[in-house]
């Protein structure tokens, strides 16, 4: 099968989009399918290179950090992609590469599939003064967008449940993203030593860490609260990643008079993420926005257990007492964190639970998964052909 998958962002870019992304096109191409990918170029030029179209772009920043805006027309690509015929389009974002996804569905008699991987609601501070009406905007655009598509894939029953909440009424297909499992597996613990040693973390130092953006919505400051309040004097909070509120977070560690135990070690390269996530004894997270939390199923991947703040979105995934836990209380998270610190066959007994509950995240089984959608959309749409004809 041909299939064209559609998004404003792609590596080198970090996030869960990506992420998903990036995955679903492995898994694809290992079951045999043929993938192109149409995506923004990170500056003013429009190229094609390994599969993937680069369309020139606008920073747009102003709006939402790290953010870009299409500038062309791109008639160049959209002929060649015509051209190519795609059976099916998978869209990834709403904005820029939304409405090229829908024009060369529609040229190509394809049908358009969109995941939906952002919770708008969380993000009214960037785009609205007023919260109330932020929230009524984003329920409304997702609406809009939706009923443009096919079927939607949505990465938990969370989402469904709030899609159908908005008045979408087009077919919603639960499906949690994958990844590749074998990066995360626990390895050699040379490399983790060696780490452990470059970032300043001493051998009998335990270290809580965080992957993810250093942004609002992510509620880093109530992670570094909690933390503050632990009685171990002796672990570490790491926390892996870049974003728009790390100036305010290193205030607030230097008014907590946190500076020696906790370390902001930037934006890393994907390669290298597997090995920060093994330097922890728990991987730790307050956010409320995620639409499924992928860097949740790497920690467990890598054989660290969770603790996060309690989100529908985790109910079928992080099981209190079995891989981590779901904290609702800063009196909840001291007790659960102070517990597993203090606990070393804990540790391992929660660490094996961990690999264990992961495995079904394997991006080969998401990709099937996918497939399937894909498949019911093409033989449906031949029926409906055939029928007309």
């Amino acid at each position: 099968m041909r299939i064209l998958l559609t998004s404003d962002v792609y590596k080198p870019t970090t996030n869960g989009v990506v992420t998903s992304l990036v995955n679903l096109q492995q898994g694809l191409t290992q079951l045999g399918h043929e993938v192109q990918i149409l995506t923004l170029s990170e500056s003013r030029r429009t190229y094609y290179k390994d599969g993937v179209w680069y369309l020139s772009s606008l920073n747009s920043g102003t709006i939402y950090p790290g953010t870009r805006v299409r500038d062309t027309l791109a008639r160049k690509p959209l002929k060649d992609l015509i051209s190519w015929r795609p059976e099916v389009v998978h869209s990834q974002n709403e904005f820029s590469t939304f409405r090229l996804a829908r024009r060369i569905a529609h040229a190509v008699g394809a049908p358009l599939v969109h995941t939906y991987h952002t919770l708008y609601e969380d993000y009214t501070t960037y785009f609205s003064p007023n919260e109330r009406m932020g929230r009524v905007l984003a329920r409304l655009f997702t609406r809009r967008i939706l009923a443009k598509t096919d079927t939607v894939i949505a990465p938990t029953s969370k989402i469904e449940q709030l899609l159908r909440s908005y008045g979408v009424e087009k077919p919603i297909a639960v499906i949690p993203s994958g990844i590749d499992l074998s990066r995360f597996a626990p390895a050699d613990d040379k490399d983790v030593n060696h780490l452990r040693e470059k970032l300043g973390i001493p051998k009998d130092n335990q270290v809580i860490v965080y992957v993810g953006r250093l942004a609002k919505e992510k509620n880093i400051d109530e992670l570094i609260a909690n933390f503050s309040e632990t009685a171990d004097g002796k672990s570490m909070m790491l926390l892996v990643g870049d974003g728009p509120q790390r100036p305010l977070l290193e205030e607030q560690v230097r008014s907590l008079d946190l500076g020696q135990r906790v370390i902001f070690s930037g934006m890393q390269k994907q390669e290298d993420i597997p090995s920060f996530y093994r330097l922890g004894t728990v991987f730790c997270s307050a956010s409320t926005s995620e639409t499924q939390g992928l860097t949740y199923v790497e920690a467990l991947a890598s054989g660290i257990p969770v603790l996060c703040r309690a989100d529908d979105c985790l109910d079928d995934l992080v099981q209190d007492g079995v891989n981590g836990w779901q904290y609702r209380t800063q009196a909840e998270y001291r007790q659960h964190l102070e517990r597993l610190l203090a606990d070393k066959a804990l540790q391992s007994q929660l660490s094996a639970e961990a690999l264990l509950s992961s495995s079904r995240y394997d991006r080969i089984a998401f990709a099937q998964s996918v497939v399937a959608v894909y498949e019911s959309l093409v033989s449906e749409r031949a029926n409906l052909n055939r029928i007309s004809a």
